[in-house]
């Protein structure tokens, strides 16, 4: 019964480092995403941000403009405008991991 409760302990705890420490970056306030600081310089960033809905693919541009806006300036964003924890999602993730199967799958099928 003990083993549970550390391990629930533990977690607790990494969740509450993990949140603090995202707090401390700053990127949410100034109305990044997790996810919008991946830099497309890699290809399989590039590919799937070339593969985004075209909606989702303006968000993103534009939150980067912002935010570039606001550090030249050296502000932030009113409180209420800052990305919540729930807002901060995985949007890109599954357009990687995609785009890295496919590599993985071509690069196998180009050894045989």
């Amino acid at each position: 019964m003990a083993v549970p409760r550390r391990a629930s302990f533990y977690q607790r705890l990494w969740n509450s480092f993990s949140e603090w420490y995202r707090d401390l970056a700053g990127y949410r306030k100034l109305g990044l995403r997790c996810e919008d600081l991946l830099m497309e310089e890699d290809p399989d960033v590039a590919e799937a941000v070339a593969r985004l809905p075209k909606e989702e693919k303006e968000l993103r541009y534009y939150r980067m403009v912002r935010a570039l806006d606001l550090s030249m300036k050296h502000r932030i964003l009113p409180r209420d405008q800052w990305i919540k924890p729930e807002e901060d999602i995985l949007y890109l993730t599954p357009y990687i991991e995609q785009v890295q199967r496919e590599r993985k799958e071509k690069l196998d099928w180009e050894r045989q």
